[in-house]
């Protein structure tokens, strides 16, 4: 097994939207958007990390659900670490409270239509296709 930090993104969906976090800091990153989350910590396994993250960011409770699209490579964080890491978007249940912006500068609900008008973070791009696919098929009609 490779020794990988796997950081987590919140995919947190409600009424075919998806909560995007908009980042205070470093100043270098500050403004842009993403999906909240962070680092997994020794012998936490990403879905435990996930709940983590909301609460300290979100003050919300989750539930971790599957994967949304392949992992994605962190070089510039690899690099500064010293071994591999990616981010993983996972799918989250809000189970209870109500997103507040904790450690960002704000949050916003967005639909299909308006992921891609945000000025997301390199990484979490990739993201975007495969999550807007997941939430175009829950607006279906059953």
């Amino acid at each position: 097994m490779r020794d990988e930090l796997i950081v987590v993104g919140a995919a947190l969906i409600r009424d075919g939207r998806v909560l995007a976090a908009q980042r205070a800091a470093p100043a270098a990153t500050r403004g842009r958007w993403e999906f909240p989350g962070g680092k997994t910590e020794a012998g936490e396994t990403p879905a435990l990390a996930l709940v983590r993250e909301c609460r300290e960011e979100l003050g919300v409770t989750v539930r971790a659900g599957a994967r949304i699209g392949p992992d994605v490579p962190l070089t510039g964080l690899s690099e500064r670490l010293g071994r591999p890491a990616v981010l993983r978007l996972l799918r989250a249940e809000l189970v209870e409270g109500d997103p507040r912006p904790l450690e960002h500068l704000a949050l916003r609900w967005v639909d299909p239509t308006r992921l891609r008008e945000l000025d997301w973070l390199p990484a979490d791009r990739p993201f975007l296709d495969p999550l807007a696919r997941l939430l175009e098929a829950d607006a279906r009609p059953a």
